[in-house]
């Protein structure tokens, strides 16, 4: 489990910018996951334990990369005619070297004879009837070959510390002969919903309530960032009940997440179960849809409080909760690269505060990609999430986007 000190953090503003937060994470949030040995097969997602350093150099060796004719680039002239001599095909050993003022026929990933430097294309060359190759000029050295470690050098670091191993990743572990690979241990995640309104989802639904959405995004996202999640289900509003399970799933786990009950309402306990029980790190970030967000400590283990609205939820589980599981899990801080692109809209802002706008990117009648804002942007509005691709991030001193503007854009994808 973490082990932090309920004193670890400290932040007296009354809305907390979210680069703050990103940076109260990082200093103060390391790894508390064990390691354990995966294969190959099960490695993708898992976040390495320690540098991959390459055993070998890739390619091993020296070879062709197409299908042809292997010669010296020294024997090249304008006009080359060149007797053929012997074969290399992929899998052989290292054949003889090749007689200066001849060529060898060479295949794909074939190793490069000793001394030829230079692969001609088959569809490229013409042979005669004495089995000689016409060669092209212009060819330039090293043409059509691939050098020994180009890819990778023995010694060096192929895969660093903290990677969340992507199919690539296997690929290149593969490529250098590794059968297994250290990973860190997934974290224990446990998860809750708060709410007297909320139901699960097939039971009945009665007049005043909701079915609980929330926690299934949430399980969803954080498996997608590599956590174990255990679902403890809906909590009512009760403090008593809240305070006593949060601290009991603190006891087992190495990150407790809520949705709902971090705003400052009557029926609001999360905030205070924290207070009651531990330490309260921040609860308001400036952002929007999402400014009622929780983080604190109890008994060592940190703890996050997402608002109860899904789309708040899903906009700050991205902004605070994805960045808190890397940590944990020893992962590098996910990247968060919003690419340049056109609005097609017009939006009014506060000064002082990051927001999020739900948006599909187009292709506009000019050939430019366009970002075009969902009509409906209420943070109750899971169809806004469904019927967009992306975010159009709005840093804190824009206060008016109008079209023609350039705007940030988060696709789904590179969040989750």
């Amino acid at each position: 489990m973490a082990q932090l000190s309920d004193d670890c953090f400290a932040f007296g503003g009354a809305l907390l910018p979210i680069e703050e937060a990103m940076r109260i994470i990082a200093a103060n949030i390391g790894p508390v996951a064990s390691t354990e040995t995966v294969t190959l097969a099960d490695a993708d997602g898992r976040v390495l334990a320690g540098d991959i350093v390459a055993p070998i150099d890739l390619p091993p060796y020296a070879n062709s990369a197409v299908d042809g004719y292997a010669v010296r680039s020294a024997d090249l002239r304008d006009r080359t005619v060149l007797p053929v001599e012997g074969r290399a095909a992929a899998g052989d050993p290292a054949g003889v070297a090749l007689r200066a003022g001849t060529a060898r026929r060479i295949f794909t990933g074939a190793i490069l004879p000793e001394g030829a430097d230079t692969v001609f294309m088959q569809e490229d060359v013409r042979l005669d009837e004495a089995g000689r190759v016409h060669l092209p000029p212009g060819l330039r050295r090293g043409a059509n070959t691939r050098a020994q470690g180009e890819d990778v050098r023995a010694g060096a670091t192929a895969l660093p510390d903290g990677r969340r191993l992507r199919p690539q990743d296997v690929a290149l572990a593969a490529s250098l002969g590794l059968r297994d690979l250290t990973a860190r241990r997934p974290i224990r995640l446990a998860l809750f919903s708060t709410g007297d309104e909320v139901v699960d989802p097939g039971t009945p639904l009665a007049p005043g309530k909701l079915y609980d959405a929330n926690r299934i995004l949430l399980a969803a996202l954080a498996r997608r960032a590599g956590a174990e999640v255990t679902d403890f289900g809906i909590l009512p509003d009760s403090a008593g009940v809240i305070t006593g399970a949060l601290r009991d799933a603190t006891r087992t786990h190495d990150l407790v997440m809520t949705s709902g009950g971090v705003s400052a309402g009557d029926e609001d306990h999360v905030r205070r179960a924290i207070e009651a029980t531990g330490h309260l790190v921040f609860w308001r970030l400036a952002i929007k849809p999402g400014r009622p967000v929780a983080m604190g400590v109890i008994d060592g283990t940190p703890l996050v409080g997402l608002p109860g609205n899904p789309v708040a939820a899903f906009v700050t589980f991205a902004a605070v909760a994805r960045p808190l599981i890397a940590a944990l899990s020893g992962a590098a801080p996910p990247e968060r690269i919003a690419l340049p692109v056109r609005a097609g809209f017009s939006h009014r802002k506060k000064s002082g505060r990051r927001e999020y706008l739900r948006v599909r990117l187009i292709r506009a009648a000019d050939g430019e990609l366009e970002a075009r804002k969902h009509p409906r942007d209420g943070a109750g509005i899971l169809s806004s999430l469904t019927e967009t691709d992306g975010l159009a991030e709005l840093a804190e001193p824009v206060t008016t986007v109008v079209p023609g503007d350039v705007v940030g854009y988060l696709p789904y994808a590179g969040l989750f």
